[in-house]
């Protein structure tokens, strides 16, 4: 017969025992970084969120980019790429990057890399979200507009996006 407290102590004991230890911050970056890329600034951000100190942080964040995990060049390119495939256009991409912390080197090397065309995301963009506009309707055409203008796209881009979908389209 047990009495007071007799086994309770024990299983609090051996549960405190199978507890894991306490990651090192080079081991929490890492684990943001597998699950995709990030910027020294954001990784830096998202650590300090998670108690780790500054200097730490700066430390594993060294460590882990002189270990090719951690590079903002990639970073950038992989955000250019993913943001372009979504309908985002130049601007809205650049200003994207520059609230990352990376330098206007940075994202302009990011922005030259693009291998995909700004004018056949634009044209893309339009025949799927605004059909009207690619088939004439002014209204259509300068809703079009106003969407284009907001993703990120320049009104010289806008503008022979509509004038392409209206040559391919009439």
């Amino acid at each position: 017969m047990k009495g007071p407290g007799g086994g309770g102590g024990e299983s609090s004991s051996s549960a405190q025992k199978r507890r894991r230890p306490e990651p090192s911050p080079t081991q929490r970056a890492l684990g943001l970084l597998t699950r995709r890329e990030h910027s020294r600034q954001e990784l830096a951000r998202k650590l300090a969120h998670r108690g780790v100190a500054a200097e730490d942080a700066q430390a594993a964040i060294d460590k882990l980019a002189a270990a090719g995990w951690q590079d903002d060049a990639r970073f950038a390119a992989s955000v250019v790429r993913n943001r372009a495939s979504a309908g985002y256009g130049p601007a809205f991409i650049r200003a994207e990057l520059g609230m990352h912390g990376l330098g206007s080197e940075a994202i302009v090397f990011a922005m030259e890399g693009f291998e995909g065309d700004w004018m056949d995301n634009a044209r893309g963009l339009l025949a799927r979200r605004h059909p009207k506009a690619v088939a004439g309707d002014r209204t259509a055409q300068h809703k079009a507009a106003d969407f284009l203008l907001r993703r990120g796209f320049s009104m010289e881009q806008v503008r022979a996006a509509l004038r392409g979908s209206l040559d391919a389209g009439g």
